[in-house]
């Protein structure tokens, strides 16, 4: 503490950029009733966690906090000469979000909780210009924590994206290689084929087997047993009648039964049958190649259509009615990946009936993100995640349901404050929820929770349009 001279003191707070203009009797008041302290650089002034107890006024020196929100510390915010940081009336936030630390050499008045009650009372004028610090400071904190959660929301969102789409993409790459090969080899047999000149009744019969090639449910509803029981036979027939050019394994993954191959072989003779089911399955093996490619793509494709409709990307932001079912398909979409890692089932039920809602469909899909994410996050290996979305009498309600372990009775009330989270350090911003409960407000809704041993469930209510 400074022993200063309070006619001095005065004369700086008169020439404070912030509080220079409350009138000067309540500028002595702030002068009679604080502290003065000198600040040197890297002194703690709080610690993440630590009770705010005072007002600082920042005569001279530079302060920063900065916040760990899981991605490491990142400054918030900062304080010069001129400026007001620490505790202010009306505020409710009642311990340090962060490291708040001295950046430069100063001196701050402090001002103790205690002396509020009388500062409310007697200075109207030095206490609106503290309420509007603390309005203009809550803004720039909220502003920043979205932005945080946004960032780490989109973190989340690449990491599922790329995991998503590496098996598709595989597929299309491994495919696409083997295709290349299949097609020299198609147009090899079907030369070698031609070769042969048959009449015209034994191409009707390789015609004829070659539409049951495609039959591939028939294979597909098979059993394990059946499955090796059915490649043994085949197996045993292509030795029976020498068709080296083709092998067992190839032949057996095509829908031909032996009643099939007898009656190409009766057909053919042996001197046409081997270029004939080599042909036979070179084409089998493209066409399915082709069909593995298309299915792929199409799989990229709606992976990117969802992460578009999950955006809104290209879409100016201005409310307008949103088909809430659709987002919160794309949004599944986007969490599969996770669900599927811990074998969670996830399910979604929209009813035929349900109505619009006026709104913004981005922050509405992030607010369906947190919860779905916390929901999967929640669930044991193997649990399940309910998602339904329903119309009442003038609202539309989606709901959230797992079979979790709950939430302790003693926190959930809690769980809406900002920064509290439940999951490790750097897993979790303790903002989703925070933030899910802003966007549904904004959006003149509420954002309700019911939990107890094995079910919790989160239900958004929205006025429907």
């Amino acid at each position: 503490m400074i022993e200063a001279d309070l006619g001095d003191l005065v004369e700086r707070l008169a020439a404070h950029r912030t509080l220079g203009t409350a009138p000067r009797a309540q500028l002595e008041w702030l002068a009679s009733h604080g502290r003065l302290r000198r600040i040197t650089a890297g002194e703690v002034v709080a610690r993440a966690g630590d009770p705010i107890r005072e007002l600082y006024v920042v005569l001279a020196g530079h302060l920063a906090i900065r916040v760990d929100r899981g991605g490491g510390p990142r400054k918030m915010l900062e304080w010069g000469a001129g400026d007001v940081a620490g505790l202010l009336p009306f505020s409710r936030l009642q311990t340090s979000p962060g490291l708040t630390t001295v950046d430069e050499d100063g001196e701050m008045l402090n001002v103790g909780r205690d002396c509020f009650p009388e500062m409310i009372s007697r200075c109207h004028e030095l206490t609106a210009l503290l309420v509007h610090i603390m309005v203009d400071r809550a803004r720039r904190f909220t502003s920043g924590d979205l932005q945080v959660e946004k960032m780490m929301s989109l973190g989340r969102l690449a990491a599922g994206l790329a995991h998503e789409l590496n098996n598709p993409a595989s597929a299309l790459a491994r495919s696409a290689r083997e295709l290349t090969a299949r097609v020299f080899e198609l147009e090899a047999s079907a030369l070698a084929l031609g070769a042969v000149r048959l009449t015209s009744e034994q191409l009707a019969a390789i015609a004829a087997v070659r539409a049951r090639c495609d039959k591939g449910g028939a294979r597909a509803a098979l059993s394990p047993l059946e499955r090796a029981d059915r490649e043994d036979a085949v197996a045993d027939w292509v030795a029976r009648h020498g068709s080296s050019s083709v092998g067992a394994e190839e032949l057996a993954e095509t829908a031909l039964a032996v009643e099939d191959l007898d009656r190409l072989a009766a057909a053919l003779g042996d001197d046409a049958l081997g270029f004939a089911l080599r042909s036979l399955v070179a084409a089998y093996r493209t066409r399915s190649l082709a069909s593995e490619v298309e299915i792929a793509a199409g799989r990229v494709h709606s992976l990117v259509a969802a992460i578009k409709g999950f955006t809104y990307m290209d879409q100016s932001q201005v409310p307008k009615p949103v088909a809430i079912g659709q987002g919160l398909a794309d949004t599944l979409a986007v969490h599969g990946a996770k669900a599927r890692a811990k074998s969670v089932q996830v399910s979604l039920h929209v009813a035929d009936d349900l109505p619009l809602v006026d709104g913004l469909g981005g922050e509405l899909n992030q607010v369906w993100s947190n919860l779905i994410d916390n929901a999967i996050d929640a669930v044991p290996e193997s649990g399940h995640v309910d998602v339904r979305a329903s119309v009442q009498p003038g609202w539309v309600v989606v709901a959230v349901t797992d079979d979790g372990p709950g939430i302790p009775a003693e926190i959930v009330e809690r769980i809406f404050d900002p920064f509290f989270t439940t999951k490790p350090q750097g897993s979790g911003t303790g903002l989703g929820l925070d933030i899910a409960r802003r966007i549904v407000r904004q959006h003149d809704g509420e954002l309700e929770v019911e939990s107890h041993p094995g079910r919790t469930q989160f239900r958004v209510l929205l006025p429907r349009t």
